[in-house]
């Protein structure tokens, strides 16, 4: 493509204002500041799940603790209390009630050191469960505040998003009216110049690049036909060239 029509150029820097606003929104997209707020909560809820899991086993590891504790008890008050309905039957000789008397004194004996067995681990099970409900609100905390993180994100795309179909849908517009074989042109550019197809020409300065075409370049982008599609010597895109009051 060599040739256009002067007025389907000029129409490319409105299509190339679109195009850019698009981009724009797309780069908003990827660098929105929620992604950094769901990133560090992402890694602060998996630092605390280590805790979060240690804590837990060891309140699990507790409460097998204590029942097996409680059941040790629980034995060894049923056998003192079988041992106790011996005696009150009448039942036994005298050696026999005397063999059972001394167990039932090794039992209470028994009973007691197990017993403050027990109240050791109940302490330390309390303490631990106490320790995990931190733990648990902190996690809590952290996944509720991820998942506001998230929610803001969603509404923030949703109105990106909105406002990328409208600009698609007047970018489409735009580029229909423009001759198909400079918008192929322009859009293979843009593709390999960084989104950027086409720029003007003002003040001898390529505003696509920002540099000032050398005077022999300038010369002959005057020059050329109102019909030539001229690229920019130093960047390569089309060089719109404006009327300048």
């Amino acid at each position: 493509m060599t040739t256009a029509a002067p007025q389907d150029q000029l129409r490319l820097l409105d299509l190339q204002a679109l195009d850019t606003r698009i981009q724009q929104l797309a780069h908003s997209k990827k660098t929105h500041a929620s992604h950094a707020r769901i990133a560090e909560l992402d890694k602060q809820i998996g630092d605390l799940h280590g805790s979060l899991v240690d804590s837990r086993t060891a309140v699990s590891d507790l409460e097998r603790e204590l029942r097996k504790a409680e059941s040790d008890v629980a034995q060894v008050v049923a056998r003192a209390e079988r041992n106790q309905q011996r005696l009150d039957s009448g039942a036994l000789g005298a050696k026999d009630a005397l063999a059972v008397t001394d167990e039932l004194a090794s039992l209470s004996r028994r009973q007691g050191v197990l017993e403050e067995g027990q109240l050791e681990v109940m302490e330390r099970l309390e303490a631990h469960q106490d320790a995990l409900a931190k733990v648990e609100a902190a996690h809590q905390q952290l996944v509720d505040a991820k998942a506001a993180a998230e929610g803001e994100r969603d509404a923030a795309f949703d109105t990106i998003n909105q406002q990328g179909r409208a600009l698609t849908s007047e970018r489409a517009e735009a580029a229909s009216g423009i001759d198909a074989g400079l918008v192929k042109v322009y859009d293979q550019l843009r593709t390999r110049l960084g989104g950027q197809g086409a720029a003007a020409l003002r003040g001898g300065r390529c505003e696509g690049c920002g540099l000032e075409l050398n005077p022999g370049d300038l010369a002959a982008a005057r020059a050329a036909a109102p019909d030539q599609v001229v690229l920019c010597e130093e960047c390569g895109r089309i060089l719109v060239r404006v009327t300048e009051s």
